[in-house]
């Protein structure tokens, strides 16, 4: 067993194995994205289609393929499409090598439309859409899609105007599901397991590393696909993002952890903020303030409230205790929260200027890290989704410096 022990307010892990004890994890059990609940998703994107006059739009290999599909497929020089007309199924664009393994993954009856090695995969798709039925208008592209494939497809037929599909897959995708909100609190359960794993593996000379590696191996043995633990100590907490310069713990470090994972395709995203040994007064006021400024951001998520309001809300906090203003340092120099879903950073960011209003579904990030250059930085980071009574966490924010959890 895992040894912690907390002194005087700070975080000590003394005397600890890198190895993970595999028997205090149970395997994740959850339900994945039914087949019925993809077509609802069609349903609402040809909605969206018919009211903004496009006639179809184009997916390439990606997330929105998957999305709208269910099909994984990894983009290659070889083009893979998905076409959702704004009428009737939709079909793929498949290479012809290619189509026994593609129908591996989809449900019987699936339309798909094959091209060889040396013919043109964008004629085929255009000449698809042609046979359908359609024959000019406004054809949406995927934002995700790949430059040559969006050439291709206005060089083989003038007749379209090919279009950002943003009007049809954001509003689809920015809204979430109660299965797709179960999904993320698994993927989110998941990872407050791989970083409490990760604190209790703190030992004085230990690497980030070493750290990350527990943290992975945890998020491992319950099941979830790792997808990232950047850890940093002392100065290195003071680049939000992390820092390449060696580090090596010891006794009075700022210790950040911000981890993420996926289950059935739904990201998590939560960093702790810890001291490894007793904290200085700074450091415990400065942690105090950032929890302080995140619950700031919290309560302004208020249904209808622009998005923009969380990051003044918890920028305020800040600025009022002589901290910035805007994005000067030391400060918080960058956005107080982004979206999130099947990306770990999607549409609906807490950001100034982001006048969209809040709506039931929508889920986010709140981290208004405070980054104190040349000594140290502190972010927690919980992620929200919106309900009919206002915000709820996925993971419950920090108590206090010395109870991360």
């Amino acid at each position: 067993m895992q040894r912690r022990n907390f002194i005087k307010g700070g975080l000590l892990a003394s005397t600890l194995s890198l190895k993970s004890s595999s028997s205090a994890f149970a395997p994740i059990e959850f339900t994945p994205i039914s087949a019925e609940e993809r077509k609802m998703r069609v349903t609402k994107a040809q909605k969206l289609m018919a009211e903004k006059q496009i006639q179809a739009i184009i997916l390439d290999a990606g997330i929105n393929m998957n999305y709208f599909t269910g099909i994984s497929w990894h983009p290659s020089e070889r083009s893979m499409l998905a076409i959702i007309p704004v009428k009737g199924d939709p079909f793929f664009i498949c290479p012809a090598f290619e189509e026994d393994r593609f129908l591996e993954m989809t449900p019987a009856g699936t339309k798909v439309h094959t091209w060889e090695e040396d013919e043109n995969p964008f004629a085929l798709t255009t000449a698809s859409l042609r046979k359908m039925g359609i024959q000019k208008g406004q054809i949406g592209i995927d934002e995700f899609c790949r430059f040559f494939i969006f050439d291709g497809l206005r060089k083989s037929d003038a007749s379209f105007q090919f279009v950002s599909a943003d009007p049809i897959t954001i509003p689809c995708r920015i809204i979430k599901s109660a299965t797709e909100i179960a999904l993320m609190q698994k993927a989110n359960d998941a990872t407050v397991k791989a970083i409490q794993a990760g604190i209790a593996a703190l030992s004085i000379g230990c690497t980030p590393r070493q750290i990350s590696q527990k943290i992975a191996q945890a998020h491992a043995e319950q099941g979830a696909m790792h997808g990232f633990a950047s850890v940093t100590f002392g100065v290195a907490t003071s680049f939000p993002h992390g820092s390449s310069r060696k580090q090596i713990l010891k006794s009075g470090d700022v210790v950040m952890l911000d981890c993420g994972c996926s289950v059935g395709g739904y990201e998590s995203d939560i960093t702790r903020t810890v001291v490894f040994g007793e904290p200085s007064a700074k450091q415990k006021q400065i942690w105090d303030l950032e929890k302080k400024a995140q619950q700031a951001g919290f309560e302004a998520a208020k249904l209808g409230a622009p998005a923009e309001n969380v990051d003044f809300a918890a920028r305020k906090v800040l600025i009022d205790a002589g901290f910035g203003p805007d994005y000067k340092l030391p400060g918080l120099p960058h956005r107080t929260g982004h979206g999130i879903g099947m990306s770990g950073h999607e549409w609906g960011n807490m950001v100034k200027g982001n006048k969209a209003p809040l709506e039931i579904g929508m889920c986010f990030s709140i981290e208004p890290t405070i980054a104190i250059p040349g000594e140290f930085g502190v972010r927690l980071e919980d992620c929200a989704y919106m309900t009919a009574d206002g915000p709820k966490w996925f993971s419950n924010p920090s108590k206090s410096i010395s109870e991360p959890f």
